[in-house]
């Protein structure tokens, strides 16, 4: 539903500009963010800097991969709801087609020397750049001692007490609250320093929200976002893997505040331990691959699903199965972003300035470090070495490598890696290229 003012930018314009951005979206969320403002703002100045940021900030309240869901705000603003479904689907499809080639080139040829030595670079590597995560969003989040204690806290519920994320975040948001109680959270100002906007922003689409709307809006998603899920109950039953997926990661979309890496130690942890989709291992291949692909980091899933589903058919083709497993996958959790900024666009505006959700949200922020820290132990104790254990018991207790096991081909691969990314501030791709290449020489020379 579009009000009636006329689309300043033309609709086929704005589509190849989505389409340009779609190719240029790698190095995760940061990287993504900038290559749209820099297309919008500061080159086409489609938008101003300030209406630019204000959707960002609204677009970081929401579970999800923000930066997709600020292309979907985007294409709205400029273009109605057909410009937010242009701009969202063409943000995560070239990443989708990317992912799903390199997924069956894994299933297919995983065990070839080639492939093995270069996930032999890969895996590593993406250990420090989970590593950088962590030490990006703590310079930016912790900017109190009460926040430092609140990533603690979630490392040590997450890690070693083994409480569910959804809990976690939860537990932040209020613990944020509290602290915002007691003295408010800083909130930074961003100045408006771009080029003045071709389009001004009373030109800029926004409806009237009303409970029709809302109704229309929210029942129409709801159908879309379900229907799958629903058709693979009645065809397959409610015990198979894709009745599995399509209600997991369903339910992960609904929960994943903070971004990709705050949530994918959730998502490892469940699909290796509880549904035995994968291994550990793979798990950070997977990363390794999303990392090198464009679009939303969180497309990990689908390489997820594409394994659980191939090892798993319920009696239909292995390679049709891992097809319709990714896919149904990544409808599940990218369709509600569209429901969320469509339902929600029209209340940005009067929830500006809003000081207890500020505060709220800085909790969760503060907790997502804590999350991507028990991410990077996860990741760093799978690869790194060969053999794991658990202090304190089977299942609760902290996740610590059996020493004597380690991989020091993955050991020195992690280590130059860290170099590149920490110290040489290399890209993330041009980091994982070099690694992949590292690990391809040592697999053939060793």
């Amino acid at each position: 539903m579009r009000d009636t003012r006329r689309d300043l930018v033309p609709l086929r314009e704005a589509t190849r500009a989505w389409f340009r951005i779609s190719l240029q979206t790698f190095g995760g969320p940061a990287g993504q963010i900038a290559v749209m403002q820099r297309e919008l703002v500061d080159e086409r100045r489609w938008l101003g800097e300030r209406r630019f940021l204000h959707a960002l900030s609204y677009c970081m309240l929401l579970p999800g991969p923000e930066a997709q869901q600020l292309a979907v705000y985007s294409g709205w603003l400029l273009n109605g709801w057909l410009g937010g479904l242009i701009a969202g689907v063409l943000f995560v499809l070239p990443g989708v087609v990317a992912l799903l080639g390199l997924s069956w080139l894994y299933v297919a040829h995983g065990d070839s020397v080639i492939v093995t030595g270069l996930f032999l670079g890969l895996a590593p590597a993406v250990l420090a750049v989970v590593v950088q995560a962590v030490i990006r969003i703590a310079g930016r989040a912790l900017r109190r001692r009460s926040l430092v204690a609140l990533a603690v806290a979630s490392f040590v519920a997450i890690a070693v007490l083994g409480v569910p994320f959804p809990l976690v975040v939860l537990g932040a948001g209020i613990a944020g609250w509290l602290i915002g109680r007691h003295g408010a959270l800083e909130e930074q100002s961003e100045p408006d320093d771009g080029p003045p906007p071709l389009v001004p922003d009373d030109a800029l689409h926004h409806v009237a929200p009303t409970w029709r709307r809302n109704a229309w809006v929210l029942g129409l998603g709801l159908a879309v976002w379900v229907a799958p899920v629903l058709v693979a109950v009645l065809l397959t039953g409610r015990n198979s893997v894709y009745t599995d997926q399509g209600v997991f990661f369903g339910g992960l979309a609904l929960v994943t505040f903070g971004g990709a890496y705050a949530v994918l130690s959730y998502v490892a942890q469940s699909a290796v331990e509880t549904y035995g989709w994968l291994s550990a291992n793979e798990m950070a291949k997977g990363l390794a691959l999303a990392e090198s692909t464009p679009g939303p980091l969180i497309m990990v899933v689908q390489f997820v699903a594409f394994l659980g589903a191939h090892r798993d058919p319920g009696g239909i083709d292995p390679w049709a199965a891992a097809v319709i497993g990714s896919l149904l996958t990544v409808w599940v959790t990218f369709v509600p972003s569209f429901l969320f900024i469509f339902l929600g666009a029209p209340y940005v505006e009067r929830l500006r300035g809003n000081r207890a959700l500020a505060a709220a949200l800085a909790g969760v922020t503060a907790a997502v470090v804590g999350v991507i820290a028990n991410l990077a132990l996860y990741f760093a104790v799978h690869t790194l070495f060969a053999e794991t254990s658990r202090i304190g018991g089977e299942h609760l207790g902290l996740l610590v490598p059996v020493w004597s096991s380690y991989v020091w081909q993955a050991l020195a691969v992690a280590a130059i890696a860290l170099v590149l990314v920490l110290r040489l501030r290399w890209s993330v791709l041009r980091t994982l290229g070099c690694c992949a290449l590292l690990g391809l020489a040592l697999q053939l020379t060793t």
